[in-house]
């Protein structure tokens, strides 16, 4: 996995994954939360940025494990 995630790496990451599929962004191990990703995409100084949009609930134990926060 490269240091800096690029669109290229996400869209090959996404590819295969069932369209409907809701998407959650994973966030601060110490703390974990579950967040939803905002629709906007705004592309700025050569970069994407993508939103956080309000927190769902707290990351589920398996998903802490598989990204090896525990």
């Amino acid at each position: 996995m490269p240091l800096h995630l690029t669109v290229s790496h996400l869209l090959r990451q996404l590819q295969d994954l069932d369209p409907s599929l809701p998407i959650r962004l994973a966030i601060n191990p110490d703390f974990p939360f579950a967040h939803y990703v905002g629709t906007e995409v705004v592309v700025r100084d050569g970069k994407a940025f993508i939103a956080e949009d309000g927190q769902e609930d707290y990351l589920p134990t398996p998903v802490s494990d598989a990204l090896v926060w525990a």
